[in-house]
């Protein structure tokens, strides 16, 4: 029974952070220490709607986490983007826990260009909080992004998740996350990549995260970042096959729960070329 009791407390210990319905997804943003919000992917769907108004190929992708190595927290994320004549209209999930506690969520947005540097996109996602034996929570929250170069080497991003801050519980008006992030990427080069970004969860300190990217030709990268308030430290790799499909391999490092390793893949239809 003390067994029990135990592993109970160090399971909702370790949920708690993540309780309220969104955390970030793909392999690659994860080696990066979540360092996203200014860079362009399939995976900006979970982190800046804004930056899939780059994107110009149909793209899905799949990814999975297994956070601290503990079965009951596994992750994992869904995305599909596909570009239109004007704007791009995106779908994707995510779904975190386990039979006692797990959350989800689902949602779909589009993107679009505002001006020559200027990127906009917007995104509704339905979320639940399911509880054993306590029922589920469900509520449909907005996000908003924006994406703007600077220059050709810098880009700066920002988004905001759950803007009307929908409410959990009315006990001490307990509410799903808003989450603000504010970054910007700079190439250094053609191979090399730097991100800095700050975050900020209403009701939380604020959190500082720095990466590198690092591109060995069109095929092999490597990834490294870390975030602090607490301090995490992650670093991953990434490899592409035939030109559509990415691979995307690493793992986060916690001091006290350890490590989290995580794996991705994205599939790209390439445009055809005209005859």
């Amino acid at each position: 029974m003390l067994k029990l009791i135990t592993t109970t407390l160090v399971l909702m210990r370790l949920l708690l952070p993540h309780a309220q319905g969104w955390q970030p997804q793909g392999a690659r943003s994860m080696s990066l220490a979540n360092a996203s919000v200014a860079i362009s992917d399939a995976w900006s769907f979970h982190h800046n709607p804004g930056a899939l108004a780059r994107l110009g190929e149909t793209a899905v992708g799949l990814s999975y986490e297994n956070r601290y190595l503990l079965k009951e927290l596994q992750s994992q994320g869904l995305v599909f983007v596909h570009p239109l004549k004007k704007g791009v209209i995106s779908a994707g999930a995510q779904y975190y826990g386990f039979q006692v506690y797990r959350t989800m969520r689902v949602g779909a947005g589009y993107s679009m260009q505002l001006a020559d540097r200027l990127f906009a996109g917007v995104q509704l996602n339905y979320g639940q909080i399911r509880i054993e034996r306590y029922g589920a929570k469900n509520t449909v929250t907005a996000e908003f992004g924006v994406l703007a170069a600077v220059s050709k080497k810098v880009w700066l991003g920002c988004s905001v998740f759950n803007i009307g801050r929908n409410r959990l519980h009315a006990y001490q008006d307990e509410r799903f996350k808003t989450c603000m992030r504010l970054g910007l990427s700079y190439s250094i080069s053609e191979k090399v990549k730097t991100m800095l970004e700050v975050m900020k969860e209403v009701g939380k300190p604020i959190r500082l995260k720095a990466a590198l990217e690092y591109g060995f030709g069109e095929q092999l990268q490597f990834r490294a970042g870390s975030a602090f308030n607490p301090l995490e430290i992650a670093f991953g790799c990434g490899y592409r096959l035939k030109n559509n499909l990415q691979l995307d391999l690493g793992s986060g490092w916690q001091q006290v729960p350890g490590w989290s390793p995580h794996v991705g893949f994205t599939f790209t239809f390439q445009k055809k070329a005209d005859a």
